[in-house]
């Protein structure tokens, strides 16, 4: 057998295992749907008599945010909202759902819809918000959010159940990032309600997180060879942010723009890139795990190093001032 496929039978066998585990983390990391918070909570009230008086509050607090906040604003939520893709994504890995059932009751089927279900709850705010703020072109972000879900997703984890969980615990804490540092700004703007808005998502995020992060300890404590060799191969790769495929430009490409934006205005940085390396190597001690075969120790001699490498590479970084901001954007 293929070397590369008998890996991923093996890790197949490891994630099927696991079953059990993944059930018990939809008790233990998500929220009853009738007591966790929903979008209703953070929106004016339409119907009530002050209903027109709230938008006016609202609007009046989203006056001031500057347009690139507003623009970051824009590419967290449409990234949030190409759900679709990121359960059929989980769905499709190795060790999952064999059967193909979407109903299923068993552990890691129940676990994704769970875990999708409380990430459908951003989008659907962000996409109120800024709907009822008049502070972006909603045609131009729904035409967006379109394509995005139309072009698909690929995290490129060839179906390889550790190298997906390995992208999901990097992706849920740079979300995180992102959706606190956007309520940093908002509040500076002074848009406190959007504020508490990016830092509720992104209490959500930290605890999807945490799952995800717990899920790979599991596994670096089962099978600590295919663990490094999982990790190393996605790091090698570089993490696949989910919106890439907003458009199908090969240059000046709209995720190209909402990238620099969050680098520029310190949202979303090439420093917590290397931050976030630095965090998941320490979570899963590798720079202590022992007896390894060859190839997981050289494995773990560039996992223990990458994060300075990125270091180094985020001082030098310039980002050029005058950013094209995407057509989302109403001034």
């Amino acid at each position: 057998m293929n070397p590369r496929l008998r890996e991923i039978e093996k890790n197949t066998s490891v994630i099927a295992g696991l079953e059990s585990l993944a059930g018990q983390a939809v008790n233990d990391f998500l929220v009853d749907p009738e007591t966790c918070w929903q979008p209703t909570d953070f929106l004016p009230d339409m119907s009530g008599d002050d209903a027109l008086e709230q938008l006016a509050q609202l609007r009046k607090r989203t006056d001031a945010i500057p347009p690139e906040v507003i623009s970051s604003l824009v590419g967290n939520m449409i990234t949030e909202e190409a759900l679709p893709n990121y359960q059929s994504f989980f769905n499709l890995l190795k060790g999952v759902n064999e059967e193909g059932n979407m109903a299923s009751d068993k552990g890691w089927v129940r676990w994704s819809r769970s875990w999708t279900a409380e990430e459908n709850r951003h989008g659907d705010l962000l996409n109120k918000y800024l709907y009822l703020s008049g502070r972006a072109d909603m045609k131009a972000v729904e035409i967006t959010i379109h394509n995005l879900i139309a072009n698909g997703f690929d995290a490129k984890s060839k179906q390889d159940p550790y190298q997906a969980l390995i992208y999901t615990s990097f992706q849920e804490r740079a979300t995180k990032i992102a959706h606190v540092n956007t309520g940093k700004l908002a509040d500076k703007a002074g848009d406190d309600i959007l504020s508490r808005i990016c830092k509720t998502i992104a209490g959500d995020e930290a605890r999807h997180e945490k799952a995800y992060k717990s899920f790979m300890s599991k596994i670096f404590e089962i099978d600590p060879d295919g663990a490094l060799l999982a990790f190393e191969t996605m790091m090698k790769k570089k993490i696949t942010m989910p919106a890439l495929l907003m458009d199908h430009a090969e240059k000046d490409s709209l995720f190209t723009r909402f990238s620099l934006i969050t680098e520029k205005m310190g949202i979303y940085t090439t420093s917590d890139y290397a931050n976030i390396i630095s965090h998941l190597t320490e979570r899963w001690k590798v720079a202590g795990l022992t007896g390894l075969k060859d190839y997981a120790v050289r494995a773990q001699e560039y996992l223990c190093t990458l994060a300075d490498r990125y270091r180094r590479i985020a001082e030098r970084l310039t980002v050029n001032e005058h950013i094209v901001t995407p057509a989302w954007i109403r001034y």
